[in-house]
């Protein structure tokens, strides 16, 4: 996918993945600007609910609005594979920051603080947002 595009975003590099998708640096063409681009897996692509949890994690982000939580500009679907487009936010993956000895207890307050703060706004889905998004590895 990288050198290539989708819709109308030209896929740039890879800057992470996990278990529910690939997220991806990419140039919205149409708007000129960078974002994040997530998408399906290549063995999640015909998985109804893999496609049907992409779309509601679209949606629960696309309610919020909080300085930590990236803004979802897109959810769409081309050439076969579901997407989400979502602000592009540069930072580290929190596991380049790990140590063996753990990390000091005011960095622990310090990101606990900003995963808490969106969540204390939300209703009954924040605990559940919060559990599926939040990874040390990044994207």
């Amino acid at each position: 996918m990288v050198g290539g595009t989708l819709a109308h975003y030209a896929v740039l590099e890879t800057i992470g993945a996990g278990g529910m998708g690939v997220v991806y640096r990419a140039r919205d063409e149409k708007l000129q600007r960078e974002v994040a681009l997530k998408v399906l897996p290549p063995h999640r692509m015909q998985d109804p609910v893999a496609r049907s949890r992409l779309l509601n994690e679209a949606r629960a982000a696309s309610a919020l609005n909080h300085p930590n939580i990236c803004t979802v500009f897109e959810v769409g679907e081309a050439e076969g594979q579901s997407y989400i487009a979502m602000e592009a936010i540069e930072g580290k993956p929190l596991n380049t920051l790990l140590t063996a000895h753990g990390l000091p207890t005011e960095t622990v307050l310090h990101f606990g603080i900003q995963v808490a703060d969106p969540a204390a706004t939300l209703t009954g889905a924040a605990p559940a947002w919060a559990r599926r998004d939040v990874a040390a590895t990044g994207p």
